[in-house]
């Protein structure tokens, strides 16, 4: 018989539905409403004018109803294809970047005396304080031809007889400025998750003869497998839809998925095509966070 005591009292359904139902109707309403708007969308032609033309026309000679055309378009040109294989490849390198500046730091923080991790932490997330655009901006003063750096870099590379570059405008820049504003995405969950090893089992590993290596990657590397694979989901699913950097700082061959994205519904105003690439974008974003959550629970279960 079941336990009676084990049933929720009606004030106490009452407080949980209260409680959850706001959260609930926000995704609903913000993130299920849009995505089914955008499947319907992918299936629509688009208007005369731009937009989405009316499942019932009154002309009969009119593009109407739903088809499947779009996605016929999408998978029969290969340049999508390779816009995609890009963006993949911009965002993996981001991460990875990310990833290699930001364990240092967070290990450092994690390791400084308690007093001085909140002005570290502070410092970290300082840049949030200013706009995001004026940051990106603030990069095109960098990378400009007449900056310090580049002058620098090219009279380097004119020392060795290499023609200069333009860091301007160019996948460098682009590079440069992702990573820089998806830094702290990485730094903040792997201080979390390096503040709580416990110090123990590194004198532990010290005892049994481990060096400094071994301590690492023996311990305290795959006590940080949860914070790597937060701060790898935080910094590669907003890169992979990025339009904003690659628009301002790259060149004309620096188009990533998002930016054709923006360019459908903005620019072509083909509603319809830039639904399927958004519905495509997601369907990608959802497999890698797959494949991460499986592997991430394979390693757990390793460890």
């Amino acid at each position: 018989m079941r336990d009676n005591r084990s049933r929720l009292s009606p004030a106490a359904r009452l407080t949980k539905w209260l409680v959850s139902s706001p959260p609930f109707a926000f995704l609903l309403l913000f993130f299920v409403a849009p995505g089914i708007i955008m499947v319907f969308a992918s299936f629509r032609y688009p208007g005369e004018f731009g937009g989405l033309a009316p499942i019932i026309a009154a002309d009969p000679n009119t593009l109407h109803g739903f088809t499947l055309e779009t996605y016929r378009f999408f998978f029969g040109d290969f340049i999508y294809t390779e816009i995609f294989a890009k963006s993949f490849l911009v965002a993996l390198a981001t991460t990875l970047i990310c990833l290699i500046m930001a364990y240092p730091l967070a290990l450092l923080i994690a390791r400084s005396p308690k007093n001085r991790r909140d002005l570290m932490v502070l410092l970290v997330i300082l840049p949030f304080a200013s706009n995001f655009l004026i940051r990106i901006y603030a990069w095109m003063i960098l990378l400009g031809p007449q900056a310090a750096l580049s002058l620098l870099v090219n009279g380097l590379l004119g020392a060795f007889g290499v023609a200069p570059v333009r860091l301007l405008f160019s996948p460098f820049a682009v590079l440069v400025a992702l990573v820089y504003v998806h830094l702290p995405f990485m730094v903040l969950p792997l201080y979390t998750n390096l503040e709580k090893h416990d110090p123990a089992l590194l004198d532990a590993a010290r005892d049994l003869g481990a060096n400094a290596w071994q301590r690492f990657w023996r311990v305290t590397f795959p006590l940080s497998l949860p914070g790597i694979f937060s701060g790898s989901t935080l910094v590669f699913i907003p890169v992979l839809g990025m339009f904003a950097i690659p628009d301002i700082l790259g060149g004309t061959g620096d188009m990533l998925i998002g930016n054709l994205i923006k360019e459908q519904f903005l620019g072509t105003r083909d509603w319809p095509f830039g639904s399927t690439l958004s519905i495509m974008l997601t369907i990608t974003v959802l497999a890698c966070v797959w494949f991460a959550a499986r592997l991430g629970g394979r390693r757990r279960r390793h460890a």
